[in-house]
């Protein structure tokens, strides 16, 4: 079966001022996510992890590689939802108008059905100055399952909020994933948050990004709310992460003869 995402990114440069050597942000990347499958890429901070969302969004094409999205069954374009950090929503306009936004005509319904899904039936004529954090989030998740997405991209979009507004997020996220099917790819830097939504962490080193190991997760879903097992997951996984960046970068330092 074809996957539904194949992404080679053999480089990534971002010019500097005044003749500085470039900085490269990602290197040898190479990635491939089968349809339906929810895949986590986790790595720290400033390694690339938003710069590869971008890429295969289409919304950076100065890259050396190529970004392969399978076709939807009609033969037409897959479809790409972006959660970005922020909600960027439009202050402009309402709840209810900023989720028809991304969709046609006359598709009251899907509206409508999203509000009710993601529980702002209620809050569909407030505007984006009138909502508290966590229900800008909603919103924003809300507008990326409205159109039925193949591929959906979710940059920490639950970064910067309390624990409780996390937790409920996460549970709504898991939700709607079960309810309307899809390929997920989710940037996180917290392992926690990747084992408890993921099927797979992909783990990047540091600058410039690359795959550096690529995890199942054989922890069962029923089990995911046990701290404990979390945790016991977690520190075996942070383990072998420290090993293996430790070892690429023994690797690179070590003269080609």
């Amino acid at each position: 079966m074809t996957p539904a995402l194949i992404a080679e990114v053999r480089e990534k440069r971002y010019p500097r001022a005044r003749g500085a050597q470039s900085h490269v942000a990602l290197a040898k990347l190479s990635l491939q996510v089968a349809a339906g499958e929810f895949v986590a890429v986790v790595g720290p901070s400033g390694c690339g992890k938003t710069t590869f969302l971008n890429i295969v969004a289409g919304l950076d094409r100065d890259f050396a590689g190529d970004i392969r999205l399978a076709p939807r069954a009609d033969g037409q374009p897959a479809r790409v939802g972006y959660v970005f950090q922020e909600p960027r929503l439009l202050p402009w306009r309402t709840v209810y108008e900023n989720i028809a936004l991304v969709l046609p005509p006359q598709r009251d319904a899907v509206v409508e059905d999203m509000l009710q899904a993601v529980g702002l039936a209620a809050a569909q004529d407030l505007y984006p100055l009138q909502l508290s954090v966590g229900m800008s989030r909603r919103v924003a998740i809300a507008r990326a399952f409205a159109i039925q997405p193949d591929l959906l991209l979710m940059d920490e979009p639950f970064v910067s909020l309390d624990h409780d507004t996390v937790e409920q997020l996460r549970e709504l996220l898991l939700k709607l994933w079960h309810a309307r099917p899809t390929t997920v790819l989710f940037v996180t830097h917290d392992i926690r948050e990747a084992l408890v939504l993921a099927d797979r962490l992909v783990l990047l080193s540091g600058t410039p990004g690359q795959v550096v190991a690529d995890v199942a997760v054989s922890l069962a879903r029923s089990r995911r709310h046990s701290t404990a097992d979390i945790e016991a997951l977690r520190e075996e996984i942070l383990r072998r992460h420290r090993e293996l960046i430790g070892a690429a970068a023994a690797a690179a330092a070590t003269p080609v003869e």
